[in-house]
């Protein structure tokens, strides 16, 4: 039996994205879609300025687009996905958790609540469970979950099946595509032949939210990992796929062959969106490449490569499709996890 779902922010790049992975999905069912007060009323076809690479779903595109709030969201409407802004999501996520909706998030705001579940299906469906603390602390009915920045989500696979070595520091440089900006977030005039070595607010959620995701949760409280993260976030004229350079210290002194075989040990879940492996591994030591290796798994695996040891640790280069796996992606494979473990 199908769940009937909805899109918050559904004009926006996150949002298109959103309901393009929607469409024809074997669990949920699109029934309306949110967006700005100015496209309240127009159908989505009219609405939304479409950018995707494949037509507007017709299940969609006659969607009359409704207002952001709870009262305008039909009552059916067991499951959210929001693609709202991070400053219009702190202040309509909260009324709609009131509301008695469950939420699974991609917006920036309130992933290092305590009490707000941060989370990668195949790292730590576990934390899902903190909606309980959530819901007693808030006391509403509803619920919100969040899936992290498409930076640090492309890392932490990585981080989770070297923790085994005992993960102790990781430095990562990434070269970031400029959708991770959004469609006007970079001018053409200043990613053109350059290199932006700069995202603001990026570093510091590399280095928090990899600490929550890959922290323990006691039934109580959360407790971040105590790996030490640093990184240096840079945009890049690519289109889509954030490529990223780690080095890893650890406990342990494992081989390359030892963190290869880590990787690809990292299992997908019985999940539609879950693709398996999570982590596809090359040997060429010039892969991954953004265009040749963003949509592997469908744009929801990590690729990694390039592994090679170092005096303190290992070497590797990691990527995945930053729209996909990095954002929509990761909120519908969240909204699936909240189907199976019965949240909704």
């Amino acid at each position: 039996m199908t769940v009937r779902v909805g899109v918050l922010g559904a004009t926006g790049a996150v949002g298109q994205r959103c309901i393009q992975l929607l469409d024809g999905h074997p669990e949920f069912e699109l029934a309306t879609v949110t967006a700005s007060e100015s496209s309240a009323g127009l159908s989505y076809r009219e609405a939304a300025k479409w950018r995707i690479d494949a037509p507007i779903p017709e299940s969609v595109a006659d969607l009359t687009v409704r207002a952001t709030d709870p009262d305008e969201v039909p009552d059916d409407v067991d499951l959210l996905f929001s693609s709202l802004p991070s400053g219009v999501a702190a202040e309509v996520e909260p009324g709609f958790a009131e509301a008695g909706y469950v939420l699974s998030s991609n917006s920036s705001n309130d992933r290092m609540a305590d009490d707000v579940p941060l989370v990668i299906p195949e790292i730590n469906p576990g934390h899902l469970d903190l909606l309980e603390v959530q819901r007693d602390e808030r006391g509403w009915s509803g619920a919100v979950v969040k899936n992290p920045n498409c930076s640090t989500i492309t890392m932490v696979p990585t981080l989770a099946a070297l923790d085994e070595f005992g993960l102790e520091r990781v430095h990562v440089s990434t070269l970031q595509a400029v959708s991770g900006a959004g469609y006007s977030g970079v001018t053409s005039m200043e990613i053109l032949d350059n290199v932006i070595p700069h995202i603001g607010g990026e570093e510091a959620k590399m280095e928090t939210e990899s600490r929550k995701l890959l922290g323990s949760f006691d039934g109580a409280e959360l407790s971040h990992h105590d790996a030490e993260v640093s990184a240096s976030c840079n945009r890049v004229p690519t289109i889509d796929g954030h490529l990223e350079n780690v080095w890893a210290e650890t406990e342990d002194d494992p081989t390359a062959s030892d963190v290869e075989e880590a990787f690809r040990g990292v299992e997908g879940l019985d999940l539609p969106s879950s693709p398996d492996p999570l982590i596809e591994v090359f040997d060429e030591p010039d892969r991954p490449q953004p265009r040749l290796d963003r949509n592997v798994g469908g744009g929801m695996a990590i690729a990694a490569g390039g592994v090679q040891e170092t005096a303190s640790g290992v070497q590797y280069n990691c990527l995945a499709h930053n729209t996909i796996r990095g954002a929509a992606g990761a909120a519908v494979l969240n909204g699936e996890l909240l189907r199976s473990e019965g949240w909704i």
